[in-house]
């Protein structure tokens, strides 16, 4: 399969990414330590002063600040790939439910009960012999509906 690229993004998705890139890379980090280094050997000649100190803490400051919106940038852009990537998962496989896509959606609470019954069905899997048994939430709904006519049928409910 052809991967194909937009290259005609806008401008801060283009810019986001290639900085995001460079800042992870070694160089970006031997720089940053050059600029330190520099800061520090540079200490004696401006005497320590109070704009000699100013000038580190503003700049790391500016730094800092303008980095946590690259990254969080960057972090959405994954984050929507890996969903997506996953959703597609989801819908290719014929065992899993396709409920469980978009979940991301859901409330913190709701992840939660799914997350026990989860692993509620991580420990019934566990005592299966046959490693390929599928436990799925549409798997456990068949099964309720059938206790629930059980129930019916037993004038229980």
């Amino acid at each position: 399969m052809k991967k194909s690229k937009k290259k005609n993004g806008n401008f801060f998705d283009r810019a986001a990414t290639a900085i995001t890139s460079w800042t992870g890379s070694s160089s970006a980090f031997i720089t940053a330590f050059g600029i330190v280094l520099f800061w520090g050997i540079s200490g004696p000649v401006f005497y320590f002063s109070d704009t000699w100190q100013l000038v580190i803490n503003t700049g790391t400051t500016i730094v800092t600040f303008l980095m946590v919106f690259l990254i969080q940038k960057s972090q959405n852009k994954d984050g929507k790939a890996i969903q997506l990537k996953l959703n597609e998962l989801i819908a290719a496989s014929r065992h899993a439910s396709n409920r469980m896509v978009d979940i991301e959606d859901l409330t913190e609470e709701e992840l939660d009960v799914l997350h026990q019954y989860y692993q509620l069905l991580s420990d019934k899997a566990e005592k299966d012999e046959d490693i390929h048994t599928s436990h799925s939430i549409d798997a456990a709904k068949q099964v309720q509906e059938e206790k629930r006519k059980i129930q019916i049928k037993e004038g229980k409910v």
